[in-house]
């Protein structure tokens, strides 16, 4: 680390020893309402005949430096409407500080967009048109009212973006066609880990709402930030009470309906603080808030799986889902200004999320006379091999993160630093995996394709199962981060014009650990009938009174399966098999990544430019096992080391074409490592077949460019065109690989067949966004409180896989999974002084989910195309007072899947309509 970091001080001081010297001055100031004691962030702060302009930051500050010394206009814009306008002189070597105090005495400014859905677009705006890069943003209108049930359903409204549900929840972030391990997702700054297993991804919806102050997406980035993103940076920011001035706070409640199971639920939210004058120029800022939910709800299921040859279906089941979600967040942010130009933050963040989740489902596999697997049609009976299973599971997310840090202006040069200390854990500390019991049945068949349903009168008679087999799980999971940076910026003169240098580094260490104990228990003679409680309902079959049958009973098989537990010989039949499974899944990868940096912006009349590179420098060790079942269970220790290295250069234009339109290009670099469960070391060895990780993965490389037009007007109105292009080397995925030397070796044999992933050549990504959004203020009342907001993004993506078969080597071009060729979202919305209201619609077309033939495309399973509307309105009973409604997944749209063409189920799912209604008060 030490040596990309001197080269890149080097470099710097190189730069600014060509620099002019001038003794130019600095413009600061802090804007304050006085009547609503608001700060306001994100006004536009202008100086008018240098046209130069920046956004008000962190407690209504502003700050630009290098001004020639001279005359100026400063006008201040919040929301598009002129708040503040003023002569100012500014003297060279001089700081020239303003306090801008708005509505004092009897000046009073009417009308500013500060809340609500016009101001939230607006500041949105304001944020990406102001940025380096290409940004987009999402506002929280007041504290803890994003207007959609989690950050990540917040920011499926963006262009470009689109999210994963699960079970109806959004929770995971795809950024341009990228699935959510090839985007980083940070909190105040800080990298967040990862609780769940083998991923990177972070899941949105562990934030509090409550807490989040805007949602930002970097779609291209500039060298000061990590490189570790090829669809985009997501950045989380935090509520400072410094945005404030004096105690503010805010309590929320809400309660809602889910139509298909009849649940109510709770919800609710405090977020508070308080701003202390310690004398001098010296303030402190302390921020809390706290959230709590806790909801019951579930899903009905019918899936094949892809086990479908030609129109016969091989095997199918049907699964209903009860599950109970609680969440639970807190944070303390603490904020202290020394003085205007040296100031300390300390951000915290507690997020708690346990999922509990029993699962009955009815399996089958179809038969012929010789009891082998056969592909029957649709409405045809035959012998087959039934089960009835219930999982039981409760696993529990928790992510803690803290970061320190501080900022310091010193004359020409400001010295910014952090430290960051992350973990994530997901613990699943007795989950009955499975308990499964079996019947063979002589007649059974299933109508439908697109939603298979079992029948056969024999399904339904507890008495025809008995016991098979029951698993037992307990799983510990850590993601452990910790990060030290440093950025120093040097703003000086080239040419006249006003400049910067900057340059700094960061110090990245990981630690990824998997603790999994599999255990087995069987036992002969052992009935259904004795371990069911009642009937499941399941409004997609077709029995009696719409069920499926019977239901096995949680509590009577956890009973039984503790009674195997204690029985040696019991456990014994099974034990070799989940000893093989526990070793297989358990690693340890420790990943260090030191990066260094040197960029250089400089603001002429017409264009911003920026140039620098970036430096990353990344050490994996990873320790599993080899098991090896061929003969008899073998287990030995496997350790893996790499290094390797990534110079990512960058070149950001900025072209203002007038007053209201900006050109942008730009060209990036990034670099994404593969993810922990594909570079995990463990081996299992089974006869000729071999499942292994590849820790020696290489990373994905992607050079990006990107290039647009952006045109804002009037009140919360922007139209934009936005083309990318992305070349990305390295991209890996799941394989086969046939007699290979290495492999041949580990397995004792020739022709050995393996499972492992491996890095294709090169795949590319384009794409086109547009976006135009708009508030009809200009039309007479009532219609000037129309709002509409619309984007569009079409994507399409290149990649070659390859597989080994019999010698053969199978080669095709795919879609990169996860990537949706179209996605678009239509916000058509309402608001005045008392209501507001939003109808929104969200759309995605069908995305490849997993390669089944690398032939053709026959057995690949795609997720169909979704598209989902939800409503919002609120109702505010006085300036504190709010009362809201909403309605999510208004027409009740099912997760689908299908194999080959869409007439095939791979897994039909649904999940009602949910209805809230909720309370706000507010301080201010």
């Amino acid at each position: 680390m030490m040596k990309p970091l001197a080269v890149s001080i080097a470099l710097a001081t190189a730069t600014l020893a060509h620099t002019q010297a001038h003794a130019d001055g600095i413009v600061e100031g802090r804007i304050v309402d006085a009547a609503s004691q608001t700060v306001y962030k994100g006004a536009v702060v202008r100086l008018d005949e240098s046209k130069r302009e920046v956004l008000a930051e962190q407690g209504g500050r502003f700050r630009m430096p290098q001004v020639p010394a001279g005359e100026y206009t400063l006008i201040v814009k919040m929301g598009g409407k002129v708040i503040d306008t003023r002569k100012i002189t500014v003297a060279d070597n001089q700081v020239t500080s303003e306090s801008i105090i708005v509505n004092d005495g009897d000046d009073v400014v009417d009308e500013v967009l500060v809340y609500g859905q016009a101001a939230q677009m607006q500041r949105a705006l304001d944020r990406q048109r102001y940025s380096d890069g290409i940004v987009s943003a999402v506002n929280a209108d007041a504290i803890g009212e994003l207007p959609d049930a989690n950050a990540a359903e917040a920011l499926q409204r963006i262009p470009g973006l689109s999210i994963e549900r699960d079970q109806g929840e959004g929770r995971f972030v795809r950024v341009r066609g990228m699935g959510a391990d090839y985007n980083a997702v940070s909190v105040n700054g800080t990298q967040i880990p990862a609780p769940e297993a083998g991923t990177r991804s972070v899941a949105l919806d562990v934030i509090p709402a409550n807490l989040i102050s805007s949602l930002v997406v970097t779609k291209t980035l500039t060298p000061d930030m990590d490189a570790n993103s090829i669809g985009g940076a997501i950045e989380v920011e935090g509520v400072s009470a410094l945005d404030r001035e004096g105690l503010f706070y805010s309590a929320d409640a809400e309660y809602n309906h889910v139509d298909l199971t009849g649940d109510n639920n709770p919800k609710v939210s405090l977020a508070g603080g308080d701003t202390f004058e310690l004398g001098g120029e010296r303030r402190l800022g302390v921020a809390l808030a706290a959230s709590y939910e806790s909801r019951d709800f579930g899903s009905e299921n019918t899936e094949t799986g892809g086990a479908w040859d030609g129109d016969g279906l091989e095997e199918m089941e049907m699964r209903d889902y009860t599950i109970n979600r609680e969440r639970k967040g807190a944070a303390l942010n603490l904020d202290y200004e020394h003085d205007i130009n040296n100031a300390f933050h300390l951000r915290t963040l507690y997020s708690e999320f346990t999922d509990e989740e029993q699962r009955q489902a009815l399996v089958a596999e179809f038969l012929d006379s010789e009891e082998e697997t056969e592909a029957r049609l649709a409405g045809e009976t035959g012998a087959g091999e039934i089960a009835r299973e219930l999982k039981d599971r409760t696993e529990t997310q928790t992510i803690k993160s803290v970061t320190f840090g501080g900022e310091h202006y010193i004359n020409d040069w400001t010295v910014e630093y952090d430290l960051g200390l992350s973990s994530a854990q997901e613990k699943e500390p007795d989950s009955m995996d499975s308990a499964v019991f079996t019947a063979g049945v002589d007649s059974v068949g299933y109508n439908g394709s697109r939603k298979p349903i079992l029948f056969g009168d024999e399904l339904y008679d507890a008495a025809n199962f008995e016991l098979d087999e029951i698993e037992r799980v307990k799983s510990h999971t850590t993601d452990d981060v910790t990060v030290a940076s440093i950025d120093i910026t040097r703003d000086t003169i080239v040419m006249d014009y006003p400049a910067m240098i900057k340059f700094g580094g960061k110090l990245k260490s990981r630690k990824k650990h998997q603790d999994v104990d599999v255990r087995k228990y069987s036992a002969d003679d052992v009935s259904m009938s004795d371990y069911t409680d009642g009937n499941t309902d399941y409004s997609l079959g077709n029995h009696a009174s719409n069920t499926y049958g019977p239901s096995l009973s949680k509590g009577k098989l956890r009973s039984l399966m503790n009674s195997l537990a204690a029985d040696a010989g019991a456990e014994a039949d099974a034990v070799e098999e989940g000893l093989v499974d526990s070793y297989v899944e358990d690693y340890t990868i420790e990943e260090d990544v030191n990066a260094a940096y040197v960029m250089a912006k400089v603001e002429t009349d017409l264009a911003e430019l920026i140039a620098g590179v970036r430096y990353e420098s990344t050490q994996q060790k990873s320790k599993g096992y080899e098991v090896n079942e061929t003969d008899d269970v073998n287990i030995t220790r496997t350790h893996f080391k790499q290094d390797y290295n990534h110079v990512l250069p960058g070149l950001l234009a900025k072209i203002e074409m007038d007053e209201s339109t900006n050109f942008r290009a730009a060209w990036t670099n990034s670099v994404v490592r593969p993810t922990f469960e594909q570079i995990r070391p463990s081996i299992a060895i089974d006869g000729d077949e071999l499942e292994v990780g590849n820790p020696n993965l290489k990373a994905l490389e992607s050079s990006n460019i990107d290039f647009g037009i952006e045109h804002f007007m009037g009140n919360a109105g922007m139209v934009s065109a936005f083309a990318f292009y992305k070349s990305i080397d390295n991209f890996s995925y799941e394989t086969d690989i046939q007699n290979d030397s290495y492999y041949n070796a580990l397995a004792g044999e020739d022709n050995t067949v393996t499972t492992t992933f491996r890095n294709g050549t090169t795949a590319t990504v384009k794409g086109l966004e547009l976006a135009y959004s708009q508030k009809f203020d200009m039309l007479p009342s009532p219609y000037n409180g129309l709002l509409l907001s619309a984007n569009v993004t079409f994507v399409d993506s290149k990649a070659d896989i390859s597989t080994d078969d019999d010698g053969t080597v199978l080669t095709r071009t795919i879609n990169l999974p996860k990537q949706s060729d179209t996605t678009g979202n239509l916000m058509v919305g309402y608001e005045n002084d008392r209501i507001s209201l939003r109808l929104a619609a969200n759309y995605k077309s069908s995305y490849l989910d997993e390669v089944g033939n690398y032939e053709d495309s026959s057995e690949d399973i795609r997720q169909a195309a979704q598209t989902q509307v939800d409503f919002n309105a609120s109702y505010k009973v006085n300036p504190q007072l709010k009362v809201r409604f909403k309605a999510a997944n208004l027409t009740d749209e099912p997760y689908y899947m299908y194999q080959g063409s869409e007439q095939y189920n791979a897994q039909y799912e649904t999940y009602g309509t949910t209805y809230t209604l909720g309370v706000s008060y507010a301080s201010f």
